[in-house]
Protein backbone atom coordinates (compact mmCIF):
# COMPACT_ATOMS: atom_id res chain seq x y z
CA UNK A 1 0.00 0.00 0.00
CA UNK A 2 1.52 3.36 -1.00
CA UNK A 3 1.55 5.96 2.07
CA UNK A 4 0.34 9.42 1.06
CA UNK A 5 4.08 10.59 0.53
CA UNK A 6 4.48 7.99 -1.75
CA UNK A 7 1.60 9.39 -3.72
CA UNK A 8 2.45 12.87 -3.48
CA UNK A 9 5.80 11.73 -4.28
CA UNK A 10 4.91 10.20 -7.01
CA UNK A 11 2.48 12.94 -8.78
CA UNK A 12 5.08 15.18 -8.00
CA UNK A 13 7.80 13.88 -9.72
CA UNK A 14 5.06 12.58 -12.85
CA UNK A 15 3.23 15.70 -13.35
CA UNK A 16 5.48 17.34 -15.71
CA UNK A 17 6.00 14.71 -17.97
CA UNK A 18 2.47 13.76 -17.90
CA UNK A 19 1.41 17.52 -18.89
CA UNK A 20 3.59 17.13 -21.93
CA UNK A 21 2.15 14.14 -22.81
CA UNK A 22 -1.66 14.94 -22.81
CA UNK A 23 -0.12 18.50 -24.48
CA UNK A 24 1.14 16.42 -27.49
CA UNK A 25 -2.35 14.17 -27.57
CA UNK A 26 -4.68 17.12 -26.92
CA UNK A 27 -3.16 19.99 -28.09
CA UNK A 28 -4.88 22.56 -26.13
CA UNK A 29 -2.60 23.73 -23.25
CA UNK A 30 -6.16 24.32 -21.13
CA UNK A 31 -7.31 20.75 -21.58
CA UNK A 32 -3.78 18.95 -21.09
CA UNK A 33 -3.77 20.64 -17.48
CA UNK A 34 -7.47 19.42 -16.82
CA UNK A 35 -6.49 15.96 -17.95
CA UNK A 36 -3.63 15.60 -16.32
CA UNK A 37 -5.36 16.96 -12.94
CA UNK A 38 -8.53 14.75 -13.31
CA UNK A 39 -5.95 11.73 -14.14
CA UNK A 40 -4.13 12.46 -10.66
CA UNK A 41 -7.77 12.81 -8.92
CA UNK A 42 -8.81 9.93 -10.53
CA UNK A 43 -5.50 7.62 -8.91
CA UNK A 44 -5.51 9.41 -5.76
CA UNK A 45 -9.22 8.72 -5.10
CA UNK A 46 -9.84 5.32 -6.39
CA UNK A 47 -6.34 4.12 -6.51
CA UNK A 48 -4.42 5.21 -3.78
CA UNK A 49 -4.61 2.23 -1.77
CA UNK A 50 -2.52 0.23 -4.35
CA UNK A 51 1.46 -0.12 -3.71
CA UNK A 52 3.52 2.18 -4.89
CA UNK A 53 5.10 0.20 -7.56
CA UNK A 54 1.67 -0.31 -9.51
CA UNK A 55 1.47 3.53 -9.26
CA UNK A 56 3.03 4.11 -12.70
CA UNK A 57 0.87 1.86 -14.69
CA UNK A 58 -2.15 2.89 -13.04
CA UNK A 59 -1.44 6.21 -13.28
CA UNK A 60 -1.04 5.74 -17.59
CA UNK A 61 -4.05 3.71 -17.96
CA UNK A 62 -6.07 6.43 -16.23
CA UNK A 63 -4.90 9.23 -18.27
CA UNK A 64 -4.82 7.44 -21.10
CA UNK A 65 -8.69 6.69 -21.20
CA UNK A 66 -8.98 10.55 -19.72
CA UNK A 67 -7.42 11.83 -22.86
CA UNK A 68 -9.63 9.27 -24.96
CA UNK A 69 -12.68 10.30 -22.73
CA UNK A 70 -11.78 14.32 -24.46
CA UNK A 71 -11.65 13.03 -27.85
CA UNK A 72 -15.37 11.10 -27.49
CA UNK A 73 -16.73 14.34 -25.61
CA UNK A 74 -15.34 16.52 -28.57
CA UNK A 75 -17.03 13.91 -30.88
CA UNK A 76 -20.40 14.51 -29.36
CA UNK A 77 -20.07 17.92 -29.09
CA UNK A 78 -18.81 18.59 -32.57
CA UNK A 79 -21.73 16.24 -33.64
CA UNK A 80 -24.36 18.60 -32.15
CA UNK A 81 -22.42 21.80 -33.42
CA UNK A 82 -22.53 20.61 -36.89
CA UNK A 83 -26.36 20.00 -36.54
CA UNK A 84 -26.94 23.55 -35.85
CA UNK A 85 -24.67 25.41 -38.27
CA UNK A 86 -25.26 28.42 -37.35
CA UNK A 87 -23.31 28.87 -34.22
CA UNK A 88 -19.75 28.07 -35.40
CA UNK A 89 -16.80 28.15 -33.41
CA UNK A 90 -14.63 30.77 -33.97
CA UNK A 91 -11.72 29.92 -32.29
CA UNK A 92 -12.06 26.48 -34.31
CA UNK A 93 -8.61 27.35 -36.40
CA UNK A 94 -6.92 29.50 -33.94
CA UNK A 95 -4.44 27.21 -31.75
CA UNK A 96 -2.25 28.86 -30.69
CA UNK A 97 0.89 26.54 -29.04
CA UNK A 98 4.84 27.96 -28.35
CA UNK A 99 6.67 24.77 -27.67
CA UNK A 100 9.08 27.65 -26.30
CA UNK A 101 7.10 28.50 -23.92
CA UNK A 102 7.11 25.29 -21.74
CA UNK A 103 10.61 24.22 -22.51
CA UNK A 104 12.39 24.36 -19.78
CA UNK A 105 16.85 24.75 -19.35
CA UNK A 106 17.04 20.99 -17.80
CA UNK A 107 19.24 21.20 -14.55
CA UNK A 108 22.60 20.60 -15.39
CA UNK A 109 23.02 22.93 -18.22
CA UNK A 110 23.44 26.20 -16.23
CA UNK A 111 27.16 26.59 -16.87
CA UNK A 112 26.16 27.12 -21.13
CA UNK A 113 26.46 30.06 -22.82
CA UNK A 114 23.61 31.68 -24.68
CA UNK A 115 24.71 29.93 -28.39
CA UNK A 116 24.20 26.53 -26.71
CA UNK A 117 20.83 26.77 -25.22
CA UNK A 118 19.30 29.00 -28.12
CA UNK A 119 20.86 25.73 -30.34
CA UNK A 120 19.32 23.22 -27.31
CA UNK A 121 15.99 24.96 -27.40
CA UNK A 122 15.66 24.85 -30.98
CA UNK A 123 16.36 21.48 -31.24
CA UNK A 124 14.11 20.55 -28.49
CA UNK A 125 11.59 23.17 -30.50
CA UNK A 126 11.77 20.66 -33.84
CA UNK A 127 12.17 17.57 -31.67
CA UNK A 128 8.34 18.74 -30.13
CA UNK A 129 6.85 19.62 -33.31
CA UNK A 130 7.70 16.52 -34.91
CA UNK A 131 6.22 15.05 -32.25
CA UNK A 132 3.23 16.28 -32.54
CA UNK A 133 2.96 15.21 -35.89
CA UNK A 134 2.84 11.70 -35.56
CA UNK A 135 0.22 9.49 -35.80
CA UNK A 136 -2.50 9.13 -32.56
CA UNK A 137 -0.72 5.65 -31.91
CA UNK A 138 2.76 6.30 -32.55
CA UNK A 139 3.09 9.68 -30.66
CA UNK A 140 0.93 7.40 -27.75
CA UNK A 141 3.67 4.31 -28.08
CA UNK A 142 6.88 6.51 -28.33
CA UNK A 143 5.53 8.87 -25.47
CA UNK A 144 5.20 5.57 -22.70
CA UNK A 145 8.40 4.15 -24.12
CA UNK A 146 10.87 6.98 -24.06
CA UNK A 147 9.73 9.63 -21.82
CA UNK A 148 7.11 7.72 -19.48
CA UNK A 149 10.06 4.81 -19.40
CA UNK A 150 7.25 2.04 -19.78
CA UNK A 151 8.29 -1.27 -20.76
CA UNK A 152 6.74 -2.76 -23.97
CA UNK A 153 4.41 -5.10 -21.62
CA UNK A 154 3.82 -2.19 -19.95
CA UNK A 155 2.98 0.37 -22.74
CA UNK A 156 0.50 -2.18 -24.41
CA UNK A 157 -1.68 -3.22 -21.49
CA UNK A 158 -1.90 1.08 -21.26
CA UNK A 159 -2.52 0.74 -24.88
CA UNK A 160 -4.58 -2.32 -24.94
CA UNK A 161 -3.12 -3.56 -28.07
CA UNK A 162 -0.06 -6.22 -28.31
CA UNK A 163 3.75 -6.06 -27.63
CA UNK A 164 4.30 -6.78 -31.65
CA UNK A 165 2.22 -3.29 -32.07
CA UNK A 166 3.78 -1.46 -29.40
CA UNK A 167 7.67 -2.49 -31.05
CA UNK A 168 5.50 -1.68 -34.26
CA UNK A 169 4.63 1.92 -33.45
CA UNK A 170 7.79 2.87 -31.61
CA UNK A 171 9.51 1.62 -34.85
CA UNK A 172 7.55 3.56 -37.06
CA UNK A 173 7.50 6.73 -34.86
CA UNK A 174 11.27 6.85 -34.18
CA UNK A 175 12.32 6.90 -38.40
CA UNK A 176 9.30 9.24 -38.70
CA UNK A 177 11.61 11.22 -36.09
CA UNK A 178 15.05 10.73 -37.70
CA UNK A 179 13.57 11.60 -41.18
CA UNK A 180 12.72 14.84 -39.40
CA UNK A 181 15.67 15.51 -37.54
CA UNK A 182 17.81 14.80 -40.41
CA UNK A 183 15.84 17.25 -43.05
CA UNK A 184 16.61 19.70 -40.40
CA UNK A 185 20.22 18.78 -40.69
CA UNK A 186 20.56 17.62 -37.40
CA UNK A 187 22.17 14.43 -36.25
CA UNK A 188 21.68 13.27 -32.92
Amino acid sequence: MATDKELSDFLEDVERRAFKQALYAVRKEEVALDTVQDAMIKLAEKYGDKPAAELPMLFQRILQNTIRDYFRREKVRNSWISLFSAFTRQNEQEEHYDALDIIQASPGYGGEDGQHQLERRQILAIIENAIQELPGRQREAFLMRYWQDLSVTETALVMGCSEGSVKTHCSRATHSLATVLRAKGIHL
